[in-house]
């Protein structure tokens, strides 16, 4: 395959995943706006538009697709590759790097708020067309809806590869058809085209005040989805992605918009619902049911994406290990992750039965969106200075625009709060007590393993000939990357015997996405009378351990023995803590639940289950 073919063939599939949220925004972006109760003319209208319009050019445009994928962490996007790419550039700054860990979490917890929220206010605006189309089937919208939200997250169990095949010619035309819907449209009344000029923008700001003000929460439903172009770069590339925004998806959006905009300054009745009614009679229950695909589409591109965070978060240490599984042979990033999934469909049962409608949930969407992106331009700074080594004056031009522009669309949204926005900022809250708590415990856990810190030289001393020689190789899993893990010295102190050849393996995730298996393996050997040897083994944060495949780099590195007959002696260990412990009280109840309940390390590393030894160990922080 030619290069020009490879390069359509990513940009047709960037098509179908990484444009799915932002692209069915026009199914209730605009009609939100006036439904703030603005009025519905000719003024109005294209101020409306003209916000629209720079919103996406500054944002979207500019912000995400020119400048901060530019930021890309070997080739992959994404807050936790921002974050990883910051602190990299930090590394001599502790203060700098807590700060940069504190606020990219932040970051991706507010990222689960809107992972509840995007599905289900796409997949009700777009069933909410049967409002339109037949009013008498009005009340089956929230059944249709709870039945579609069910089968998107049941068949997640069954991979979506196969589905993933039919995202981009559906999204395709999906993009299409808003193309043709507008241009329609627009031909009764082209003057809509003025809204380019920022003049409109600005006056209609100006004259409405404070009301001008509350509207920009409503305009932001415009780009939600704009990180994902940042997100998703890692599965098609940055020419890719900027090729089907720039020259299929940006200009079929804005004749979208134009084009009700251009239908409401004709019949403005039809703010009840400007989308479908921008469709012939004929073409209603079509669209309908490519609107429901396409929701279910943009739903898809951010569940999968919660996945990925998801794995992240755990490979890099700052959640408990969970049971990830693998949907396809051959898409690495294709994952499944059953807790969060489970968790996400009743999240997003309770919205659609709570809220009811998509207005009453654009209560609730964008201060997530918004907060999201404000941690994505901070992150982008730090890294243009530490990295990019911009002048500070060019450095501090990008960050003081970028984040008047976000800040002005969030304290737009802080007005929503009440009226629904406490939502995901009330999830973010509870995942970042979640998130920091277990950090904390992880951290209390290390200076426990640092004190009972045992070097090999020391052991080496202590041996005895009382000690018995068990014939064979032991594998002993260690948390830290150096001395004795305590499960060697609980095996030494009750069974007083050793194997021949022991091996201390420890498994860490760099900052990088992705590492070789030519520079997974280190090797280190100790000991004159015994073959003592650590092993690091060392993986990507988009990776999973496989300690079945890494014992065959192991062998081929020099190491020998015979990978069926091994031992693994695991930890099986038991947190309690201290009278005058430093975890706040509130929090050893928290840790100790998710410590113990975290995914076992046989599974999560693929150890081999029939060779697998557990010795409890008692550890008090």
């Amino acid at each position: 395959m030619s290069k020009h073919q490879q390069l359509s063939r990513l940009t047709f599939g960037a098509i179908g995943v990484v444009f799915g949220d932002i692209g069915t925004s026009p199914l209730y972006a605009l009609k939100e706006v006036f439904h703030s109760g603005i009025p519905i003319d000719e003024f109005h209208v294209l101020g409306v538009l003209s916000l629209i319009f720079w919103s996406l050019t500054l944002v979207v445009t500019l912000k995400y697709a020119i400048f901060i994928m530019r930021a890309d962490n070997k080739g992959e996007g994404g807050i936790m590759a921002l974050m990883a790419l910051a602190l990299h550039g930090s590394r001599n700054n502790p203060q700098k790097m807590a700060f940069i860990t504190t606020i990219g979490l932040l970051g991706a917890t507010l990222f689960y708020g809107d992972s509840i929220i995007t599905p289900a206010i796409s997949v009700l605006s777009a069933v909410e067309g049967l409002q339109i189309i037949a009013p008498p089937l009005a009340e089956f919208v929230l059944p249709i809806a709870i039945t579609v939200l069910g089968g998107l997250f049941i068949i997640q169990a069954k991979g979506t590869g196969n589905v993933g095949r039919i995202f981009a010619p559906i999204m395709v035309f999906w993009f299409g058809s808003l193309a043709v819907m507008g241009v329609v449209n627009m031909i009764h009344h082209p003057e809509v085209l003025m809204a380019v000029n920022p003049y409109y923008a600005i006056h209609l700001l100006f004259e409405l005040g404070w009301e001008g003000f509350v509207i920009m929460g409503a305009i932001v439903l415009a780009i939600t989805g704009a990180e994902a172009l940042y997100a998703d770069m890692g599965h098609f590339g940055l020419k890719p992605i900027r090729y089907a925004w720039f020259g299929f998806v940006f200009p079929a959006l804005l004749l979208n918009y134009f084009g009700q905009g251009a239908l409401l300054l004709d019949r403005p009745d039809a703010i009840q619902n400007p989308f479908y009614l921008l469709a012939p009679d004929w073409a209603l229950y079509p669209l309908l049911i490519l609107s429901t695909l396409a929701t279910v589409i943009a739903s898809q591109a951010v569940i999968s994406g919660a996945f990925s965070v998801t794995r992240q978060a755990i490979q890099l240490g700052y959640c408990p290990r969970m049971n990830i599984l693998h949907t396809s042979d051959d898409e690495k990033g294709q994952v499944y992750v059953p807790a969060v999934n489970w968790l996400l469909m009743v999240s997003v049962f309770i919205l659609v039965l709570s809220f009811q409608s998509s207005s009453a949930l654009a209560s609730a969407y964008g201060i997530a969106v918004t907060g999201t992106m404000i941690v994505d331009t901070v992150l982008a700074y730090i890294i243009i200075q530490a990295l990019w080594q911009w002048s500070k004056t060019t450095s501090t031009v990008f960050l003081s625009s970028f984040l008047v522009i976000d800040f002005l669309f969030l304290s737009s949204n802080s007005l929503k709060i009440p009226t629904g926005g406490w939502l995901p900022l009330a999830v973010a809250t509870v995942l970042f007590l979640i998130i920091t708590t277990w950090i904390k415990g992880r951290a209390l856990l290390h200076e426990y393993m640092e004190e009972k810190h045992v070097l090999f030289e020391e052991l080496e001393k202590e041996f005895t000939e009382k000690l018995v020689t068990v014939e064979g190789t032991a594998i002993y899993l260690a948390r830290t990357l150096h001395g004795v893990p305590q499960v060697l010295l609980h095996n030494l102190e009750h069974n007083h015997a050793l194997h021949e050849q022991i091996i201390v393996l420890t498994i860490a995730t760099t900052e990088e996405p992705y590492v070789d298996e030519a520079h997974r393996v280190k090797i280190r050997k100790f000991g004159k009378d015994r073959e003592f040897y650590r092993v690091k083994l060392y993986y990507g944060f988009k990776q999973n351990a496989d300690v079945r495949r890494a014992l065959d780099l192991v062998i081929q590195e020099g190491l020998v023995f015979d990978p069926k007959k091994v031992s693994f002696f695991i930890g099986s260990e038991r947190v309690t803590f201290r009278m005058r412990s430093p975890m706040p009280p509130w929090r050893r109840g928290l840790f100790r639940f998710l410590f113990h309940n975290a995914s076992s390390p046989i599974e999560f590393f693929k150890i081999p289950v029939d060779r697998v030894v557990e010795l409890g160990i008692r550890i008090e922080l």
